[in-house]
């Protein structure tokens, strides 16, 4: 008999909203057939699946030599291959031994496709996964129990948005997948840093596995991928991009590699928009909706500006804030943002009066091969820059590939 998790809903709802009343109705409506209960309770096993060959990681190597060393010993092995560490523990050499190997079904053509599409996408592509990708997720109380279950709350959210920039900057540039480039080597580390929570958390007396899952599961996981690929584009859609065939399964197979480094099965991630949609109505469909957790999550993320470094006045904090208030109100709608506690706003026409601007830009650079590299070159220089921002290196030289 298939384990049913008490986390397990359907229909959610919050996100049976979104779907059928809010802004995932014209996603919805290219879809032939919706997944019934029958098919998407198939799914629930991948609840109950972690990442083996990482969590192999961190019982053999980051709980008995510490979590200095362990890192240290890996760091060693991002810089000089596996081959340079030649008594590394069995677990090491197995998770290396499959992810220094490029799969066959990758594309470089496509990874590279996929990659400028983020790149052009700006600041703006910026604004969409703070906005709309990572404040929607938190309209799920379940996808972020392990994030409460490590204290996230108490580390702050500008700690955490620094992370997700960095890690999104670095893995996005030109090139930056290539083993010993910097976006190989900060995904790998993101993943060793899941499985170490996720670890973690299993080992906690108060994580009830039966009512979550596993911690960072793979179904959670394929959410968070979709989020960064299915659900990003469909913001910058919301915004005036209009993103080409060409670009948008790019997108998608970038972010399946990208997946695939952060070890989940690469069967689970789509190859296209449609299998993408499917996907993401068949894990949203099912999830409890937001907590007290999750809504302290989310004003956390409202207020992120006020507890910033990157900004000198408290003027231009509240600016900033109420900035990204207006943008979540566009792109999660007002049922979504009163479900999540965050206050109204007067500032919707902005979003709007961005979206005007922006389609113009897009008819530009569709017809125009210089002014779309034009828009790849100051969209990735507006993103190294924020990220140099938020991680406190104002006026320092890049150091990667852009």
């Amino acid at each position: 008999m298939m384990m049913r998790p008490t986390r397990y809903i359907f229909p959610s709802p919050g996100f049976h909203h979104y779907w059928y009343e809010g802004h995932g109705v014209p996603m919805l409506k290219r879809q032939p057939l919706v997944p019934d209960p029958e098919q998407i309770i198939l799914e629930m096993p991948r609840l109950f699946e972690g990442d083996p060959l990482a969590d192999a990681v961190i019982e053999e190597v980051y709980f008995r030599q510490g979590f200095q060393a362990a890192n240290a010993l890996v760091d060693a092995i991002l810089e000089k291959g596996i081959a340079s560490i030649p008594d590394a523990p069995a677990s090491l050499r197995a998770l290396f031994d499959h992810v220094d190997v490029v799969p066959n079904w990758i594309d470089p053509h496509k990874l590279a496709i996929g990659a400028r599409f983020c790149q052009r996408s700006g600041s703006f592509g910026l604004i969409v996964l703070r906005n709309y990708c990572l404040m929607g997720g938190y309209e799920s109380s379940a996808i972020n129990k392990p994030l409460i279950a490590t204290g996230a709350l108490k580390k702050g959210a500008a700690k955490r948005m620094a992370e997700t920039v960095e890690f999104w900057v670095n893995a996005t540039g030109e090139g930056a997948l290539q083993r010993f480039e910097v976006g190989f080597k900060n995904t790998i580390k993101v993943r060793l840093m899941h499985a170490f929570a996720r670890v973690s958390v299993q080992r906690e007396p108060t994580w009830d596995t039966q009512a979550w899952g596993v911690p960072i599961n793979q179904w959670d996981m394929v959410a968070t991928n979709l989020g960064f690929s299915l659900a990003f584009m469909d913001g910058l859609r919301q915004l005036g991009f209009k993103p080409s065939e060409e670009e948008v399964l790019g997108l998608l197979h970038f972010w399946k590699y990208i997946g695939y480094l952060l070890g989940i099965l690469p069967a689970y991630l789509p190859e296209d928009e449609l299998q993408a949609i499917e996907e993401l109505y068949k894990w949203t469909i099912t999830q409890p909706p937001a907590d007290p957790d999750t809504r302290s999550l989310a004003l956390a993320l409202f207020e992120e500006p006020m507890h910033s470094k990157y900004l000198k006045f408290k003027w231009a904090k509240r600016i900033l804030c109420k900035t990204h208030l207006a943008y979540s109100h566009f792109f999660l709608g007002e049922r979504s943002c009163a479900a999540l506690g965050l206050p109204m706003t007067k500032l919707k026409f902005y979003p709007r009066t961005v979206r005007m601007v922006k389609r113009t830009q897009e008819y530009f650079a569709q017809r125009s091969n210089w002014m779309f590299q034009f828009s790849v070159r100051i969209g990735r220089r507006a993103q190294v820059n924020i990220m140099n921002l938020f991680l406190g290196r104002r006026g320092k030289a890049v150091t990667q590939r852009t």
